[in-house]
């Protein structure tokens, strides 16, 4: 039998290698494709948005920097291997220098990274490298290996800079969030290097910028300069072997070409020169973790000063507000921060908290709402099934708390008891085990487990008993109340009868008929 069954599942891999075998089209290589373009496409259309507002939202204070990047990365796009994949280019409001691409050519770049680069080129290097990662489908890889080892998506962590709902999203966006902090293996960053300076030559860029860039990066990881580290340097690590391979690179092809030093220089002064305003609101949040408001407080009047036009800052004071228990100065400040920039998740669920808790709980629903059709998170969906659990709809709260339970978090964990409290009444045996135990004198035993985190007050159960030739049923016991059961523990009751061998209790089974919480 066991031949037979390795034979049958050589066939099922064999059977995959010849459906899904392709070539890809970056590197001309063979391999495994069983991310089609079309679903390549759809996943990076699907994610790219809620990905960019789990890691501060769109820079969008400076509009002509962001037509700029777009404009570099078309160029790039247009001579990569695969100009025909929808390329996007977006600068995100965020301080910590990083850039990532997504399957289908969705890419974006970290306010925080533009400051640390010198030149057009610069930028060209950085852009390539994500578009070949995009463009020889090295995310679509990654979750390819995914499917074949594990049969689904290896999770990989979440990150949500300066919002501190890093562990708090939900749902299907947790997916884009994964996917922008994947780490690619060596290959695929060699691959990236290669052809990210082939495909700068193409566009008129001088390659030699990959070179020094690499060695200045190499540089910064040695002097563990933290926002590198924990930025762009974690998912792609400088190292010594990829300045040399670029080295070679660059011999092959010949340097030369477009720097643009004085032009990158004009189009990013606006937001180099509000470098400060923008680390006055970082330490700002960093005090805030720490419950120093007043300090928190004096950051973020200093970030106003510096750039009055930013949304984030507004926000901070708001959640300020919030920590000192003034929910009306949180909202006004959420309000302000919303104006200014109205599709950014986070002050939506904020002033959905900031109600919720001044008990305005109608008024709290449009805004949590409109938080998740950004970004869908924990808390939001926690506070908008309280809100419909209280209006008596306890399907909708159910659905609610299901999602906010997915979360790895202490929303998460109160959302699965509000699950518990609703959903165990109606099917009390998804939460208990039962089983009949014998003692060593043979006496039978209807045992539970609680697999909840709650109390159990009284299970109602029934034994019965089957036939060992025909498995029917031949016998039943009265129904029986087993009083209180502890959180993850066991309680049993005697059945009346005794049995001889382990094979004799076998053929005894428990049936859960009704359960109730404690009080």
């Amino acid at each position: 039998m066991f031949k037979r069954y390795s034979s049958l599942l050589i066939s099922i891999v064999i059977g995959f290698s010849v459906t899904a075998c392709g070539t890809n089209p970056v590197t001309k290589k063979k391999e495994f494709q069983f991310v089609s373009q079309d679903k390549e496409i759809a996943i990076g259309k699907q994610n790219y948005a809620p990905a960019r507002q789990s890691q501060g939202g769109d820079y969008v204070i400076d509009p002509e920097l962001t037509a700029y990047v777009q404009d570099v990365g078309k160029s790039l796009g247009a001579v990569s291997d695969r100009p025909e994949l929808p390329y996007e280019f977006v600068v995100l409001n965020d301080s910590v220098p990083n850039a990532w691409a997504m399957p289908g050519g969705k890419i974006a770049f970290n306010r925080g990274l533009l400051c640390e680069l010198n030149s057009e080129a610069e930028l060209a290097a950085v852009m390539s490298h994500e578009i070949v990662h995009a463009a020889a489908r090295h995310g679509a890889k990654g979750m390819e290996r995914g499917i074949l080892l594990q049969g689904a998506m290896i999770a990989v962590g979440i990150g949500a800079q300066n919002s501190n709902y890093g562990n708090l999203i939900v749902g299907a966006s947790q997916l884009g969030a994964q996917l922008t902090t994947s780490k690619y293996g060596r290959d695929a960053e060699s691959e990236s290097d290669y052809y990210g300076m082939l495909y700068m030559k193409k566009a008129g860029y001088d390659p030699a910028a990959a070179v020094t860039l690499q060695e200045t990066f190499v540089r910064l990881s040695k002097d563990r300069k933290s926002d590198f580290i924990s930025g762009l340097f974690a998912s792609h690590p400088p190292s010594a072997e990829r300045v040399s391979a670029n080295k070679v690179t660059l011999a092959k092809i010949g340097a030369g070409g477009n720097m643009g030093k004085e032009l990158y220089a004009q189009k990013v002064g606006k937001v180099k020169a509000t470098q400060a305003a923008y680390k006055a609101y970082d330490d700002g949040v960093k005090a805030l973790a720490k419950k120093d408001t007043a300090t928190a407080t004096k950051l973020a009047q200093q970030a106003i000063a510096g750039e009055p036009r930013e949304a984030r800052f507004q926000e901070l004071l708001g959640d300020i507000a919030l920590t000192d228990n003034k929910s009306q100065d949180a909202l006004n400040y959420y309000a302000k921060a919303i104006k200014m920039h109205p599709d950014y998740f986070k002050p939506h669920v904020q002033s959905g908290i900031a109600l919720f808790n001044m008990g305005k709980k109608s008024e709290a629903e449009p805004f949590l709402k409109r938080a998740n059709e950004l970004l869908p998170t924990a808390p939001s969906h926690l506070l908008l099934g309280q809100i419909a659990e209280g209006r008596g709809d306890i399907n909708a709260a159910l659905q609610h708390y299901q999602v906010a339970a997915s979360s790895n978090s202490d929303i998460g964990k109160d959302a699965n008891e509000r699950v518990t409290r609703i959903d165990f009444p109606r099917n009390p045996a998804k939460y208990i085990k039962s089983g009949v135990q014998a003692d060593n004198a043979g006496n039978l035993y209807a045992v539970v487990q609680n697999t909840t985190s709650l109390s159990i007050g009284r299970v109602q159960v029934r034994v019965v008993k089957y036939d060992a030739q025909t498995g029917r049923a031949v016998a039943q016991s009265n129904s029986m109340l087993i009083d209180g059961v502890a959180a993850g523990k066991q309680n049993k009751i005697a059945v009346g009868e005794r049995v001889k061998t382990a094979q004799e209790a076998g053929l005894y089974q428990v049936v859960v008929e009704g359960a109730e919480l404690a009080n």
